[in-house]
Parts: C-alpha cells; structure tokens; sequence
C-alpha cells in the first residue's frame, strides 16, 4: 500500500499541474488520503462480493477539513483517477493468479462510489455555503441601511470575496416573486459582467450594493431591469463599502421622497430629489441644500437677485426695476449663481431646488439667531 501511495503521489505530481502547484504541507495531506483510500479499497475488498458494505469517503477525514477549501471536486475526481491508473498498471502483481478481472471490476465499482459520494459531500458543502454566504450578505445589506458600519463588516465582505471600489447602492421596489431567486440572479449578473453586487430586499425594497463600476450609470445598467415597477433610486458613488451607508442613505430617502415628483427619470439620481428629500425631513438634503445653495451666495449681491428673480416668476424685468440694475446685469448674476451653486435658475426643476435651499438658508440662520438670544 505504501508503494502504490508512493506510485499515485509521482503519477499526480507529472500529470497535475495544479497538484504541482499546491504547498509541501497541502502535498503532503494529498498524499496522506491517497494512501489512506488504498488502505480503505483493500479492507473493502477483502469482503465478499455478497459482503461488501457500500464504500464510504471516511478516508478523507485523514485531511484537515482546510483542505477542501483548496481542493475542488474536479480536483478529487483527479486525484481518484491517478490512484485508479496506478492501480490499474499494477493489477498483475496486486491480483490472484484469475483475479485480475475481478481485482479491476471491483477498482472500478468502489472508486465510481467513492465519486458519487465525494460530490455527494462537496454538494451538501456548496448548500451549507451558499446558506451562510446569503446570511452574510444580508447582513452586509442591513448594516448599511442602519448605518452601523465597523470593522465587521468588511470582515464579512471579504469572507464573501468582495474586494471592488467604488460603490454605489440603488434602492427601488422589490420585483414579486420569491427575493432569493431575485438576489441570486443579481449576484450571478454581477459574475457575468465582472462587478461585486450585494442585494437584499427588505419588505417591499430591492436594495442593491454595486462595486466595482466605472461610474454611477454603469453602475445602474445592469440591474435596473432587476427591480420591480416604480422609481428606481441611484445613491452617490463613494470611494469603498465602508462609506456605503451614505450612499444608502441618499438612495432609501430618494426613494422614500420620490413620489413628489412622479415625472422623475427611472432611474434617478438621489441628488437629483435633494429637494424633496429635504421637505420629507432627510437632514442630510437640508444640510447640503443650505451648504450648496445657501452658503455660497450669502452676503453678496446673488442672494437678493436670486429671491427676487424667483419671487417675481423668473421674469428678468421685473427682477432688474425692483434691484434697480440692467437686465444685463442680472442675467450676469444668474450665471454666477449657476457657477456657484450648480443649479440654473431659468431652469424649472433647478428653480425649484433653488428655492428650497433658499428657505432651508434662511430658516438655519434663524435659528441660530433664536439660539443666540435666547
């Protein structure tokens, strides 16, 4: 039996590069349960044909389980396929005078079990991963939509092979149909076109963690047709899942928002609703509402033609007689409100966001006031 170890281990050191590949200890371990599965075949068949038990794979427990992490099952079926060969070459010398036959047959039958019981065992380990991979997951998913971020959680994403940046997280309505089914088949995208994605659906949200895009629209264009029907939210792109939350955040209030303005783009931006995120109570739109439009104009000339321009219907006349300036000069100042804030106040929807951070400027420096006298 130590011959034929011996025999099988040079046989799969020149036929297997991945064998040649693998560490000394992890060799060494192969080599083990190769000897040990010859040692299993002779007390096998030392039964009689009417006799012999059905062949178990215990012999692989000789292995720490480790290494099932390093070897795959076309792996084993490798390695029971050069103990057979080595086996075979031998059977002359192994077999009875007459028993060559019957030495072979019988090779066959107990290594075509151990096959099936040896992908039996890797099946049931596939299932049992596949389990606690989507525990992971969703895990994963949960802590960024509470904003409980820590150091476990990048514990967890690298337990799941989750090694991309950026990131961006869409939130939308979750399709009918079973969620795991929907959850496997984003990640089984996410393989395909070579991106890291992360779902979970909570009550009726599909929340998608995309990483890995060049980009927050090609983030999006592989999983917009996942979601179910209604507006599909894209939170801002951020530099590594630790930061995700805040892009979680932006999108989950983008959606929770959404429905004030029904005619939004599918799928939308998050910044894209910071108007209505900030009359829904999303602190966050406010506080960069009032620091991207507020904050830049305040004490200069652009803040009064602003309130004027929008309280007088965006009408570049009746802005110019009530500041008593050209119009030339205003439309001046409307280009550098543009510069500063992003935002063009001849546009509709920009007015509009104008306007909000304009109220939420004022009320904030009101209530420092109120704060400071009282």
């Amino acid at each position: 039996m130590g011959a034929l170890g011996t025999a099988a281990m040079a046989r799969m050191d020149d036929r297997l590069p991945w064998f040649r590949a693998l560490s000394a200890e992890d060799r060494s371990w192969v080599g083990l349960v190769a000897q040990a599965g010859i040692a299993a075949f002779v007390e096998w068949f030392q039964h009689a044909d009417e006799k012999r038990p059905t062949p178990s794979i215990e012999f692989f427990g000789t292995a720490p389980r480790e290494l099932k992490r390093v070897i795959s099952l076309q792996q084993t079926v490798d390695i029971i396929r050069a103990v057979v060969e080595v086996v075979e070459t031998q059977t002359d010398q192994l077999a009875a005078p007459g028993g060559e036959d019957q030495l072979q047959q019988a090779m066959l039958r107990y290594t075509r079990d151990v096959a099936f019981a040896a992908a039996h065992v890797y099946a049931r380990e596939a299932e049992a991963r596949g389990s606690w991979d989507s525990r992971l997951e969703a895990l994963i998913v949960d802590a960024l939509v509470r904003g409980e971020v820590d150091d476990g959680l990048h514990s967890w994403a690298a337990a799941l092979g989750w090694t991309s940046s950026p990131v961006v997280v869409i939130a939308g309505r979750a399709p009918e149909g079973d969620p795991r089914a929907v959850i496997d088949g984003l990640r089984e995208k996410g393989r395909r076109i070579g991106m890291d994605l992360l779902a979970g659906v909570q009550a009726d949200r599909l929340i998608v963690i995309v990483g890995g895009a060049e980009g927050v629209e090609e983030a999006a264009r592989p999983v917009v047709a996942r979601f179910g029907e209604g507006p599909i939210v894209i939170g801002p792109e951020v530099p590594d899942l630790h930061a995700a939350a805040r892009s979680a955040s932006a999108a989950l209030a983008g959606l929770k928002a959404s429905s004030g303005w029904p005619d939004a783009p599918r799928p939308v931006h998050a910044e894209d609703l910071l108007a209505e995120r900030a009359l829904d109570g999303d602190d966050d739109a406010r506080r960069q509402l009032v620091e991207n439009v507020y904050l830049p104009l305040a004490g200069t000339p652009l803040l009064d033609t602003l309130a004027t321009y929008l309280e007088q219907g965006t009408s570049l006349e009746a802005t110019a007689r009530l500041l008593f300036v050209h119009p030339n000069t205003v439309r001046y100042r409307l280009k550098k409100i543009t510069e500063l804030t992003g935002y063009q106040p001849t546009e509709g929807r920009s007015a509009f966001t104008l306007q909000v951070g304009l109220i939420l400027g004022r009320l904030s420096e009101s209530a420092v006031t109120w704060r400071a006298l009282t």
